[in-house]
């Protein structure tokens, strides 16, 4: 059932006794003076439907520590020591300083509460209302994206330690999988004296390329076989599903290892000799898969190129911010790679979605290049928004060349036409080939270096891209950019100061983090613009 916080202050409460020493305008005393209203007890009443059972940690006590502890970036344990024996947190959560802090494990089943409710992101939906009720963003419809890459909470594995870790995973969760294991899947220990028990890399000759290849030759062949068994025994003598079969039916834990397993064995290796594999030897492949796990601890950390030169591995933050006051409206964590990841993709779905916008005012969206595509484009027209985003840059294909902003477009005739001034008609499918016509070109060397002449794509939104393109040449665009764009950054470094590797594993309960922390963000950002409450109201001072 859900708890009650005491309304008698205890003799030793730190408010009473030592209040005055909280910095104004803090975190702290903001928490201490208006927990209850901000997070009031029926805001967390679906959490515990039942009244029976032993009274939890009062709700406002849960949401301040959450928010202490994402402001400060502490752990479970830390943010519980802090309440023991900071009085700054005492003061904030209502403790006494005798009090004693309550188990950590008590914000994981609370966190878990929350994922598995309706709302998981109320404490950040709470601190926007307040937002909303300060009349802050009052006629301010500028939203700026961006998007920053966090590091994982877990270490890269290569091939081989993934490969033994998957199929360690899965006798561990399928049933009837670690016999197979022990008595079928025995090619590990021929060649390395070892089976999957061990700890540590496998025992061979590291700098033999024929022992490395006969070590994954090896793993893939154990791991084929385990697949197989599970493929072809989809059901136990009593009829239980396990193996593909709970891959199908949903099986939970299990399933996810069988299919962590069939990923693994295939995203980095390749047949050793010949095209189809058929000698049975293996290799790792001189390729990297688009979508590859980058370690079996977190199947949901990637690979992320924010530049060429910046490589990491983890998860992508992507935030909406207004600008002025560098609040962010919209928040949301993403794995690095997809299309459904890019930053179009999710800031389009960011700002479309952000409550703080009214229905039928005038939106100028702000973003670097990465959000200038040309879905992006239609959906902000679709809304008659104004999109102040950073163009893509357009590169000849002959250095010094034409750019596809030099051939005449004609929407209306499906037409293009080249500087020499042939035209050419758009196919169904967007190409444009000019080939014979570019025989005894004059400008051909400026044009192209194709024996067939040059032949163009064009996107779906073709036209959208080349009229943004042309106004991100005005002054005006540009001044607005330079004034409204630089706020984002501010308020990226907010969010990756001390806290650039997240804390947990897997995008969902990252993602919930993220969400706790823009709102402590949020509530210093607004404590600083004289958040105050006035006659039972949220008001800036």
């Amino acid at each position: 059932m859900q708890g009650e916080a005491d309304r008698q202050r205890d003799l030793l409460d730190v408010e009473s006794l030592a209040g005055h020493l909280l910095p104004a305008g803090s975190v702290f005393a903001f928490l201490a003076e208006h927990r209850d209203v901000l997070f009031p007890p029926e805001l967390f009443g679906d959490l515990f439907p039942s009244g029976r059972g032993r009274p939890s940690i009062p709700p406002e006590v849960i949401a301040s520590v959450l928010v202490l502890q994402s402001l400060c970036g502490y752990s479970d344990r830390e943010a519980v020591d802090a309440l023991t024996f900071d009085l700054r947190w005492k003061a904030a959560c209502g403790y006494a300083v005798d009090a004693c802090g309550f188990h950590p494990s008590t914000l994981t089943y609370w966190r878990k509460r929350l994922a598995a409710s309706e709302r998981p992101q109320r404490i950040f939906e709470v601190v926007r209302e307040v937002i909303t009720a300060t009349g802050v963003l009052a006629g301010k419809t500028r939203r700026a994206l961006d998007s920053t890459v966090l590091d994982d909470a877990v270490a890269r594995q290569d091939t081989v330690t993934q490969l033994i870790a998957s199929i360690r995973r899965v006798a561990r969760e399928v049933p009837g999988a670690a016999e197979l294991v022990t008595t079928h899947c025995t090619r590990l220990a021929e060649v390395a004296g070892g089976d999957y028990t061990a700890t540590g890399k496998p025992r061979i000759a590291w700098d033999d390329q024929g022992a490395r290849e006969g070590l994954v030759t090896a793993l893939v062949g154990d791991a084929l076989a385990l697949l197989t068994w599970l493929d072809e025994a989809d059901h136990d003598a009593e009829g239980v599903p396990h193996g593909l079969a709970l891959i199908q039916a949903g099986g939970g834990r299990a399933a996810e290892a069988v299919a962590l397993l069939a990923l693994v064995a295939g995203q980095d290796v390749e047949p050793a000799q010949g095209s189809d594999g058929t000698d049975g030897r293996w290799r790792i492949a001189r390729k990297t898969a688009p979508d590859r796990v980058i370690s079996t601890v977190d199947p949901d950390a990637r690979h992320a190129h924010k530049t060429r030169e910046r490589r990491q591995d983890g998860f992508k933050a992507h935030v909406t911010v207004e600008p002025d006051t560098g609040l962010m409206t919209k928040v949301a964590l993403t794995k690095t790679n997809g299309s459904s990841n890019s930053d179009a993709t999710v800031g389009a779905d960011l700002v479309t979605t952000d409550p703080t916008l009214t229905e039928g005012t005038h939106v100028q969206v702000l973003g670097d290049s990465a959000y200038a595509s040309g879905p992006m484009l239609a959906i902000l027209a679709g809304r008659n928004w104004e999109p102040v985003l950073k163009p893509l840059p357009l590169r000849p294909t002959v250095e010094g060349g034409f750019i596809l902003d030099d051939f005449t477009h004609d929407p209306a005739a499906a037409t293009l036409t080249c500087p020499a001034g042939t035209t050419r008609a758009v196919s169904s499918k967007g190409t444009v080939t000019f080939g014979v016509a570019c025989r005894g070109c004059p400008l051909r060397q400026r044009c192209t270096t194709s024996a067939q002449g040059r032949s163009i794509k064009i996107g779906e939104h073709h036209q959208l891209q080349r009229e943004h393109r042309q106004r991100a040449e005005h002054p005006d665009f540009q001044a607005v950019y330079r004034q409204h764009r630089s706020m984002v950054e501010r308020s990226i470094a907010w969010l990756t100061r001390g806290n650039r590797r997240v804390p947990y594993r897997g995008v969902d309960k990252n993602n919930a983090w993220l969400h706790h922390r823009a709102a402590a963000l949020n509530l210093r950002r607004l404590l600083t613009l004289g958040l105050t409450r006035q006659d039972g109201a949220w008001a800036l001072a």
